[in-house]
């Protein structure tokens, strides 16, 4: 279905619905059968009824109006085909050939517009037996009908085809009757019947969902429904008295029409050829209101001709009429999004769990995610084998990351599946849409890397349920490659593994761009460049836009050194982009092929974009820093690189880059000294940052620390000449260091040595006085 339409769409199914009231009114069987007051009341009737609000206001209900819309001309063309009777206008006839054909295409039920001409065959009856021949109109009659009937097979038979010779298959909550014993089945079919009647009658309890619980079953003759069963029938067997025995030709030919209206176009929804896929469904009562509404008219018309109740026929009409158009707008309102059309539903029946399920979607669409988990629970009460409903609870908790809780839910869903039986082929006993537990499931499970291995069995699982389950071999071949990365050999056993479940998926869906997408990557975990681009240009034949095949192309090309490619994965680049503007992977790959290019002004620009829409990209951060800082611009690279290590504190390209540029270009050597222990703490053996720290010893001074760092890295790296020479560097100025401080003690040793003192004896010679 469809809510929030635009008001172009809008007007487009209200013309839809103009025109079917229009074509029933004035180029129909109104006109046909009733006078021009009678044909009009009926119209009116058929415009303002509440139960047409489905048809016209959700998607599915265009299929109807165009159905209906073609069911009323290919009745038109076909009257003026037949105009005499006694010979055949072939191009009518032709026009009503195809509109059967598109009445068809729209909606099942538009074939049954053959039934309505089966009049024919009721005239030619009496004449075929009088012998009358070609004489008295055999002929024209005979062709027109034969012609009918012979399209409407080729048309049975085509649906056949398509179909595939099997019926769909539905779940016992759309149609719990048809699973049922008999009599129950029966019983339930025919108070159904009752039920559309009703909903013609008196729509008052309007509802967009009546399947599940919402009409119980009738278990029983004592049930006091069979009443109402047996009131339909009743009233039924009295218009068909009416239609075959009333003395007025015209009362009969009103009569037969309106109930031929009401019955050919209801019999592929009666259940009564083979089960349909729902209970009660208000928008196939489009096509029936006809006739229902041409019968209330020609009823009308019947008591408003008798003396004194002319008067309160019209009031009755009218009032009817006012009140049908206020139900409809109601109606309309309800049906204005997705929750108010649950919710509506739910004003009136709380026993269907599909109503609980479907307004907590509406808030899981909305991001709602705990008002939309207590409509599911809801939906798991009122009916607590719905698989479906135990599917929408996991699915809710695995948003809210309540992980255990939504593991324990898809449990419950997955032990209320079907047992397998031996020899019973298990894909005809399930939902399709309920094998979304198993990938669910392992999905889930799948999150804890010790646990693929049972992922991975679940797939297996629901593979062997349905052996066409694409979806499945895509998820089984993500795990396959998942398992056992660490361990080369076993890796090539899972990638190799993983190419034979994809190549099975393709049989059964082979222009799925999906399967070879993934085969792309299977094919690039194996190493093999070229096939790996061969798969995903397959991906993009099916499917142009495929992003993500898009996106690994070209980083495939860059990454390969395909030069002769470059252009087109730039091309690819820019169309995803142009389709997702704020896809930082896109800005990211797009800066690095400017790189290569050497364009650094549409590098940085680009890195930039990839880090405002990721604010933790840390291939963009440190990209952009190393830019900027082989740009002689190593202080603009410093907020890039905080940034990075807030994300990634343990970024080692990041530490590394952010200890040289406090070392070379902001003198800070505790700073640059906390990277480089930084990284040591978490690579022990990283030569780059033990040597670099070593040089943070050497720029300070401490020349004891850097002879021992050194020693550290020469040992982790004994073959790297750089550290052998930075470390001779060091011990030759511990040895001049030492040699200048021994050389200044031995100074500091040596005893002073003072002139001699002048002697006083002697000739000249002067002392100081006595005292």
């Amino acid at each position: 279905m469809e809510w929030g339409r635009t008001k172009a769409s809008a007007q487009s199914v209200t013309d839809g619905h103009i025109s079917s009231t229009r074509y029933s009114n004035r180029l129909g069987m109104c006109s046909m059968f009733l006078p021009e007051l009678s044909a009009l009341v009926a119209a009116l009737l058929f415009a303002l009824h509440p139960v047409h609000t489905e048809a016209v206001t959700g998607v599915v209900g265009r299929a109807e109006l165009l159905s209906s819309i073609c069911f009323l001309s290919a009745f038109e063309a076909y009257s003026r085909s037949a105009r005499p009777k006694s010979s055949t206008n072939w191009g009518p006839l032709m026009v009503t050939v195809m509109l059967v054909t598109g009445a068809m295409l729209c909606k099942e039920q538009g074939i049954t517009i053959v039934g309505m001409h089966l009049r024919d065959v009721v005239e030619l009856g009496p004449r075929f037996l009088e012998g009358k021949g070609e004489k008295g109109g055999l002929y024209a009659p005979f062709l027109r009908i034969s012609t009918l009937i012979a399209t409407s097979v080729c048309l049975l038979l085509a649906r056949v085809l398509v179909m595939g010779a099997q019926l769909p298959v539905f779940t016992r909550f759309d149609n719990p009757a048809a699973g049922s014993e008999t009599p129950v089945r029966q019983l339930t079919y025919n108070y159904l019947l009752s039920v559309n009647a009703k909903l013609l009658l008196a729509p008052a309890d309007l509802c967009c969902d009546w399947t599940m619980g919402t009409v119980p079953l009738v278990e029983s003759l004592a049930d006091p429904r069979n009443l109402e069963t047996l009131t339909f029938y009743l009233t039924l067997g009295a218009l068909v008295r009416v239609a075959l025995t009333s003395p007025s030709t015209a009362h009969r030919e009103v009569v037969c029409m309106a109930l031929a209206l009401m019955a050919f176009p209801f019999l592929p929804a009666s259940n009564l050829f083979f089960p349909v896929g729902f209970v009660v469904a208000e928008r196939v009562l489009y096509m029936p209101s006809m006739g229902f509404c041409l019968l209330v008219a020609f009823g009308w018309q019947l008591l408003s001709t008798r003396r004194g109740w002319r008067k309160g026929m019209w009031l009755g009409l009218g009032f009817l009429l006012v009140v049908h158009a206020g139900k409809t707008w109601v109606r309309s309102m309800d049906w204005e999004t997705e929750s108010s059309i649950f919710l509506s539903g739910l004003k009136v029946n709380h026993r269907n769990a599909k109503l609980y399920n479907n307004v907590g979607h509406a808030f899981e669409t909305q991001g709602h995610f705990q008002d939309a988990l207590k409509f599911f629970q809801q939906a798991v009460r009122v009916q607590p084998d719905d698989i479906g409903a135990h599917i929408n609870v996991g699915r809710t908790y695995n948003n809210l990351k309540m992980f255990d809780e939504s593991e324990a839910a898809y449990l419950r869903a997955k032990s209320l599946l079907p047992k397998a039986r031996p020899g019973e082929s298990y894909q005809a006993r399930i939902a399709p849409n309920h094998l979304s537990v198993f990938l669910n499931l392992a999905n889930l499970i799948a999150r804890n890397s010790s646990r693929l291995a049972e992922a991975d069995r679940l797939y297996r699982q629901a593979i062997a349920m349905r052996a066409d389950y694409t979806q499945a071999y895509i998820n089984r071949g993500d795990i396959l490659i998942k398992m056992n990365r660490n361990h080369d050999f076993l890796l090539a056993l899972r990638t190799r593994e993983a190419q034979e479940v994809y190549e099975r998926a393709l049989f059964y869906d082979s222009k799925n761009p999906d399967i070879y997408y993934n085969l792309g990557v299977v094919f690039l975990e194996q190493g093999k460049a070229l096939q790996a681009l061969a798969y995903l240009d397959k991906a993009l034949e099916f499917e142009p836009e495929h992003g993500q095949a898009l996106l690994n192309s070209a980083v495939l090309i860059q990454e390969y050194g395909l030069t002769d490619l470059r252009p087109l994965a730039i091309q690819r680049l820019n169309t995803l982009l142009y389709r997702e503007p704020h896809n930082e992977r896109v800005h990211f790959n797009l800066g690095m092929f400017a790189m290569d290019e050497r364009d650094f002004a549409a590098a940085e620009a680009h890195f930039k974009l990839a880090v405002g829409q990721k604010e933790d990209f840390r291939s963009a951060l440190f990209n952009l820093a190393l830019l900027l800082a082989e740009a002689k611009r190593p202080l603009e690279a410093v907020p890039f690189l905080n940034q990075l290590l807030k994300f990634h504190p343990d970024h080692v390209k990041g530490l590394i880059l952010l200890g040289d540029i406090y070392i070379n270009n902001m003198k800070d050597l505790d700073a640059a000294e906390k990277c480089y222990e930084r990284i040591l703490s978490v690579e022990p053996e990283n030569v780059q940052a033990q040597h670099n720290l070593c040089v943070v010893y050497v720029e300070r001074g401490e020349l004891g620390k850097a002879e021992t760092c050194f020693a550290t890295a020469h040992r982790l790296a004994p073959h790297e000449d750089y550290i052998h020479r930075h470390w001779g560097i060091v011990r030759t100025r511990i040895q001049q260091q030492q040699q200048q401080q021994q050389h200044q003690h031995q100074q500091q040793q040596q005893p002073q040595h003072r002139p001699p003192e002048p002697s006083c004896e002697g000739d000249g010679a002067s002392c100081p006085p006595a005292l």
